[in-house]
């Protein structure tokens, strides 16, 4: 067998068109890399959700990305009941002290005794 050469364009003969046309399957599959190294981190991170859901099937990308989806749903309104709590609880500390300033206004205001003044809002504030 004769030997062969091959001859290789080097990069500035090429037209920006047929570069693209070069890079184009190597940047494709980067991106399929890229898409399934995150899909298979996330079955990773919400195995537990995954054993909750289909617990004996083999999980597609689309199962994997809908269990995903749900688990984050889920946290978010946890977390939105959460915070409604929270800020409940400050609503009614807040609205608890006015009505205390408001107490103390309107006693100030009748000339009721100090002493008994100091026992409501002493008793107010147990």
């Amino acid at each position: 067998m004769a030997p062969s050469t091959v001859f290789l364009e080097p990069d500035n003969l090429l037209t920006p068109k047929e570069k693209n046309k070069l890079r184009k399957p190597v940047v494709e599959k980067m991106r399929r890399d890229r898409i399934n190294s995150s899909i298979e981190q996330l079955k990773l991170l919400l195995e537990k959700e995954f054993q909750r859901h289909q617990p004996n099937s083999k999980l597609e990308k689309a199962d994997i990305l809908e269990v995903a989806v749900s688990y984050l749903k889920q946290q978010s309104q946890l977390q939105m009941k959460g915070s409604f709590h929270k800020s409940s609880q400050f609503d009614f500390r807040e609205g608890y002290s006015r009505c205390l300033q408001e107490a103390f206004y309107f006693l100030s205001l009748h000339k009721v005794r100090t002493e008994t003044q100091t026992k409501l809002l002493s008793h107010f504030q147990k």
